[in-house]
């Protein structure tokens, strides 16, 4: 009896000491994926399940900046549903084939088949004028950005969510794509919204529906803009936040892909030429973002848009689920990092609101980090490091042994790469 009572002892003292991470995985061991694939449906479930009913407007509890402009306030709907699509779109693509049978495999199965067919209802109310969830698509200039969101998520599974959609459906989205030349983009990343939505439509309906003066002029400015060693500058003058990792490099590249994929030629711009440079940047970029995760899982909050959270990381979730990191970056340093930033972010924090919605914030509900234009809408847009649960689970990304990122082992005494600034390699005369 007292050998028991001394056993039991010395569990308690054990389980007392055992840091929070641990306690966890003991408990629930859980893999890295199906921690990823949790947070995913957590973030989608409550929009898509309501939007395929045509009831999201009705059911979410929305929440605005509190120096929000006069701007239409229907336009959360918008921003919660493109950006959303546009961070999980890469899942939805998994065709079921690769799935293997264990629980965890089986599980995740269900849930994209059942997100894949909220998704494509909810694509299809968005455009309809009778459905309740109908967006507002001419409301503001505001929904040139949310529309490119869209688009890029139908970039992103072409396959999956494009073309299983209707012929009425695919006709509303390009005659509301093409309204949206109404509004002139302002002199910042905004171009980058107007070329991912004019290259989509010359992609999915043809060379001659696209605006070719809207795609040139952003590959032009994009090119003027660049500043070296992965940055862009928001416009004319530098500004030293995310907006590289919102919207500059994947959508540059999307753009560049899209022309590519639809074949244009008889411009004086080689868009392969393009794209292999613009790649290389963003593969640079990744290297700065993963240098920028501590050893605890936190990353600069620099900047505007700040509630936008993970979406700081979508350059380097790019590269992952493009399978293009930089070889300083290996596949088990880059997951362990994110996944590391991901418990920092959402294990403890109050990041949902009683209605299952992203709170206004950056860890936490943090209503003072918003902008003028931020709603919580806005914030889906953290959806956008979750790319690589587009790479089935059977991929190294997935398999491989956790390694220490860059900070881990800086400040723990081991090897490191250096780090030094990447050139261009097209001369600047070549940009034109």
């Amino acid at each position: 009896m007292k050998r028991l009572l001394l056993f039991l002892i010395t569990i308690c003292a054990f389980s007392a000491w055992m840091p929070a991470d641990a306690k966890k995985k003991q408990v629930n061991q859980q893999s890295d994926r199906e921690y990823w694939c949790e947070q995913a449906w957590k973030m989608a479930q409550p929009v898509l399940e309501n939007m395929a009913k045509g009831e999201l407007q009705k059911n979410m509890k929305t929440e605005f900046s509190p120096s929000f402009d006069n701007r239409n306030r229907k336009v959360v709907y918008m921003e919660t549903f493109g950006r959303l699509m546009a961070g999980i779109a890469p899942w939805l693509a998994l065709p079921d084939s690769v799935f293997g049978n264990s629980a965890a495999e089986q599980k995740e199965l269900a849930q994209v088949r059942q997100l894949r067919e909220w998704a494509l209802a909810s694509y299809k109310n968005s455009v309809d004028p009778e459905s309740p969830d109908y967006l507002v698509w001419g409301a503001s200039g505001q929904n040139l950005v949310d529309a490119a969101y869209i688009a890029e998520s139908f970039i992103r599974a072409y396959d999956a969510l494009w073309v299983p959609l209707d012929q009425v459906t695919k006709e509303r989205y390009i005659k509301e794509f093409k309204m949206l030349r109404k509004y002139e983009p302002p002199y910042t990343n905004w171009f980058l919204f107007s070329s991912t939505i004019e290259s989509f439509i010359a992609k999915a309906a043809g060379l001659k529906e696209y605006d070719d003066f809207r795609v040139m002029m952003t590959i032009r400015k994009v090119e003027e803009w660049y500043v070296g060693d992965g940055w862009y500058a928001d416009g004319p003058v530098f500004a030293f936040d995310y907006y590289s990792s919102y919207v500059f490099h994947a959508m540059y590249l999307e753009t560049l892909q899209n022309m590519l994929d639809a074949k244009q030629n008889g411009t004086r711009l080689e868009y392969r030429k393009y794209y292999d440079r613009a790649l290389k940047r963003a593969q640079k970029f990744s290297i700065i973002l993963e240098r920028f995760i501590s050893p605890e899982g936190t990353f600069p909050v620099i900047g505007r848009s700040t509630p936008y959270r993970m979406a700081a990381m979508q350059p380097l979730a790019l590269m992952a689920w493009y399978q293009k990191l930089p070889k300083d970056l290996s596949n088990g340093q880059v997951r362990a990092a994110l996944t590391k930033v991901m418990h920092r972010m959402y294990d403890q924090q109050q990041n949902y609101n009683e209605g299952g919605f992203l709170t206004i914030g950056f860890c936490g509900h943090q209503p003072e980090t918003a902008d003028w234009y931020t709603n919580n809408g806005s914030l889906y847009m953290t959806s956008l490091s979750l790319m690589p649960l587009g790479l089935p689970a059977s991929h190294d990304f997935w398999t491989c042994e956790a390694q220490p990122w860059t900070q881990v082992k800086a400040w723990n005494g081991q090897a490191f790469p250096k780090d030094h600034r990447w050139g261009d390699d097209i001369q600047t005369k070549d940009r034109w």
